[in-house]
């Protein structure tokens, strides 16, 4: 969703004046603030990437600005007269005129940092400190044939290994969850015993439930979680599982549970996703 909308208004432009409003916000940025922004300025923007929960700006300098959003982390377009907002961090403005990128983050867990671009495996430019992360699911090179095995080698509770970064990114909590409905298996299901075709239902699901929310702009349960225009997505509207405790299951009737997850929930139908006899946590 991020990575859709920013990339029209910064693909090709030079940076200007960067201005770090808040020391936390390029904390991983190991030279600190001033070396971050005289890394940015005067360079030119060749597009947005995301791999994972992580999202970069490729410049022509070989180096690439790399962001994670965290819990409240938000890239908004702003035009350079808007009114600075409440938790702005980080202030890119654009070379000839228009509109700039502002990094907004109440919670302040996000970050910014300026990273070396190195080749992958497949030879894609890749910032050289999320290296270890996993492609995702709708990357055009990601190896549904090597996933499968190495999920069942993982002997682990499938939810856990969905959610881990270094075997498969761009799953969360919530998307983790209404991929698990859809493929009628429960998240503490050891991996060591699906099938392959058990495998692919999960991917083939994963995969619809990441298109569908990116085609409703996203997931937002409150105002920290917008586009780039500042606007909320939609998908929460069509959630079949999460957050859905004792409502009746979309397929069967039979009312949602909620169970404890590594300090979070876990949302699913003990009819259509039967919990294991033998459950990995």
């Amino acid at each position: 969703m991020v990575r859709r909308g920013l990339d029209p208004w910064v693909a090709g432009r030079g940076v200007g004046a960067v201005r770090v409003l808040h020391p936390r916000a390029v904390r991983r940025h190991a030279a600190g603030g001033g070396d971050f922004t005289a890394r940015l300025a005067g360079r030119t923007i060749d597009g947005v990437a995301r791999r994972g929960k992580y999202l970069w700006l490729p410049l022509d300098s070989g180096e690439a600005l790399l962001a994670h959003l965290g819990m409240s982390g938000q890239l908004l377009v702003k035009t350079p007269d808007a009114d600075a907002e409440r938790h702005l961090r980080v202030r890119l403005d654009l070379e000839t005129g228009g509109n700039g990128v502002r990094f907004v983050d109440q919670r302040t867990f996000g970050h910014l940092m300026v990273a070396p671009l190195a080749a992958d495996d497949a030879g894609a430019a890749l910032p050289t400190p999320i290296a270890h992360i996993a492609r995702d699911p709708v990357d055009p090179l990601f190896d549904d044939d090597a996933f499968s095995t190495a999920l069942r080698r993982r002997r682990t509770g499938l939810k856990r290994a969905l959610l881990d970064q270094s075997l498969i990114s761009g799953i969360g909590n919530i998307y983790a969850d209404e991929a698990l409905w859809r493929a009628e298996l429960h998240w503490a299901r050891p991996t060591e015993t699906l099938r392959t075709a058990q495998v692919a239902a999960v991917l083939a699901a994963v995969r619809a439930v990441l298109a569908e929310a990116l085609d409703a702009g996203g997931t937002s349960f409150d105002s920290l979680y917008v586009n780039v225009n500042g606007e909320s997505g939609y998908f929460e509207r069509g959630l079949q599982a999460y957050g859905r405790r004792d409502r009746p299951c979309a397929r069967c009737g039979a009312p949602i549970r909620r169970e404890v997850f590594m300090n979070r929930s876990s949302y699913s139908c003990p009819r259509c996703q039967p919990a294991p006899r033998r459950a990995r946590y």
